[in-house]
């Protein structure tokens, strides 16, 4: 079995961005460092709290072995594509010519979704999160929700939205059994978001984001693909939406996928954007992350909510992966930026049993690499557009 140090290497970035990432990583193991690391100026400080994430323990149930890769990572993590359909086009999302739809009857029916999410949840995972396209223009989306958070075992049914939908259906998913949400929005200006989604509707997420506050869901994670040149000088705004309510801010690096014209240029490392914060905002606390944790996570004094960094392409987290994928079309992928997939639509309606299944799953969760190829490789290997596989 490899050694950690030997699966969570870092890119070989540019240099004026490494030493700011080996700077951070010094941080997130519990150093403290200011500004004047980062930049050469200034003297603000960062400090690690001991604050714990919570995250639910898979110890009181037994695990099966198809969920624990070559490497030792196990995956308890089980994210569903519920459709291919949108009622946006964001660019970073959906190539601008649009993408070929899957026909319905080659899509996963509400029987087989719950069918194959009870297989893995019986065999060691305890949370799924539904994904799109955007999962909630499926019209049986409060009855899927309804099943799912039924399965014996399952300590977390999160969804990830566009918010466009979602104000009117919250209240009835959240009686189903939806227990965590993340919207994605990407700019505050209305004008920038009609540019990138292609769509009218900003008003409407910025509803959804105030039922998801006034329903109780704490926190309210708000998803925001950064890109340079686009919405990078909107950075402090939004964590202005973290000072008086439950929410958190989740800064995303902007990741290469078919059809989303990715440039390096576009890329605002996780250094560059948490020194802004820093520069705007003191006490900037770092919170211990759970080893699992895809997000490196910061709570500011005297605000309610916090802020998180997702940093795919800087700092990536592969050596904790415990994420899994079904594609709307039954196809299973084992990493998000790795083209390899493996049908579990298939052998499902050839009427192959569980065995069958934890074999086929099995298999491919033992082929999965140590980490992803770097963000340069990723941006040349053939993968399907962001849609398709639902982040």
């Amino acid at each position: 079995m490899a050694s950690e140090s030997q699966v969570f290497q870092f890119f070989n970035l540019q240099a004026s961005f490494s030493s700011r990432a080996s700077l951070l990583s010094a941080s997130s193991s519990g150093q403290n460092i200011t500004t004047s690391h980062l930049n050469g100026s200034s003297s603000k400080m960062y400090s690690t709290s001991c604050e714990t994430l919570s995250e639910d323990s898979p110890k009181d149930k037994p695990i099966s072995d198809m969920l624990i890769d070559s490497f030792g990572r196990l995956h308890t993590y089980l994210r569903i594509s519920l459709t291919e359909r949108c009622n946006l086009r964001c660019h970073y999302c959906m190539p601008a010519e649009g993408v070929e739809l899957t026909p319905s009857a080659q899509l996963l029916s509400q029987d087989e979704i719950v069918r194959l999410a009870s297989l893995f949840v019986s065999s060691g995972v305890n949370k799924i999160r539904l994904t799109g396209g955007e999962p909630t223009i499926r019209k049986d989306i409060e009855e899927l929700c309804l099943q799912l958070s039924s399965l014996k075992g399952l300590k977390t049914l999160a969804m990830t939205t566009n918010g466009i939908t979602l104000g009117k259906k919250l209240p009835k998913l959240k009686d189903s059994g939806l227990n965590l949400v993340n919207i994605s929005l990407d700019t505050l200006v209305p004008a920038k978001f009609e540019f990138m989604t292609r769509r009218k509707g900003h008003q409407r997420v910025m509803e959804s984001i105030d039922a998801a506050v006034e329903l109780g869901y704490n926190p309210v994670k708000v998803n925001c693909v950064v890109m340079r040149g686009f919405n990078d000088d909107e950075i402090c705004d939004f964590v202005e939406l973290t000072r008086k309510r439950p929410i958190n801010v989740r800064f995303i690096e902007f990741m290469p996928f078919d059809g989303n014209v990715w440039n390096v240029k576009k890329l605002v490392p996780y250094a560059e954007m948490l020194d802004k914060v820093g520069k705007q905002y003191t006490g900037l606390l770092r919170i211990q992350d759970h080893p699992t944790e895809t997000a490196k996570n910061f709570r500011i004094d005297g605000h309610q909510g916090s802020v998180s960094f997702i940093t795919s392409m800087t700092e990536h987290f592969c050596a904790g992966c415990n994420r899994l994928r079904l594609l709307a079309d039954g196809n299973f992928k084992v990493c998000l930026f790795g083209p390899s997939e493996v049908s579990l639509r298939d052998p499902l309606r050839l009427g192959e049993g569980d065995d069958k299944l934890r074999e086929i799953i099995g298999a491919a969760v033992k082929r999965k690499k140590a980490s992803h190829a770097g963000m340069f490789d990723i941006a040349k290997t053939p993968n399907r557009p962001m849609i398709h596989i639902g982040g």
